[in-house]
């Protein structure tokens, strides 16, 4: 589901998994690393090249979209940040803006579409609000947090502009240089 799909969500991966196969989400599921080398081992297999060329466009993506957004504190997370995006997968941004509307005002005075979307279960440590919209081809969507979140623990990755480009840079030296 998540190499073909593009479900990001790992848990909510696991909880359909779990319903289609019968399972009860209390049942032993495979923690999140596990899936991950199982999700890598999968595109190594099937979508080796296709899989590294979405990734280069994604990251490249990633830094035109987070120097437009520079004033709101833009993070790149999930599988474009962690090498496991693929076909289906979005862009995934977090932004720590003083307030979501500032955001939304900004795309606005651009006429730049996009759509805006309630997070699925408001609760702490959730996006305020969630834009979407593609760039290039490639599906965005931006997870807004209140500018104090931004200190606070973060469970997932997460990488600053500066440090997009020195990966996008390491990925594009061949090995051996």
């Amino acid at each position: 589901m998540m190499a073909e799909d593009g479900i990001s969500d790992f848990g909510f991966a696991k909880r359909k998994a779990a319903r289609q196969l019968g399972a009860s989400e209390s049942e032993a599921l495979p923690n999140n690393a596990e899936i991950e080398a199982e999700l890598r081992a999968w595109q190594a297999l099937y979508q080796d090249e296709e899989q590294a060329e979405r990734l280069l466009e994604m990251r490249q993506a990633a830094i035109s979209v987070m120097r437009m957004l520079e004033d709101f504190r833009p993070y790149l997370t999930g599988g474009a940040l962690d090498g496991t995006a693929g076909r289906y997968s979005e862009l995934e941004i977090e932004l720590y803006p003083e307030s979501a509307k500032e955001v939304e005002i900004f795309f606005l005075n651009r006429d730049f579409p996009y759509e805006h979307r309630e997070p699925r279960r408001p609760a702490p440590g959730t996006p305020e609000a969630i834009l979407s919209f593609d760039w290039d081809e490639v599906p965005v969507r931006l997870s807004i947090f209140p500018s104090g979140a931004e200190r606070s623990a973060r469970r997932q990755d997460r990488a600053r502009l500066a440090q997009v480009e020195a990966l996008l840079e390491a990925s594009a030296t061949p090995s051996g240089d």
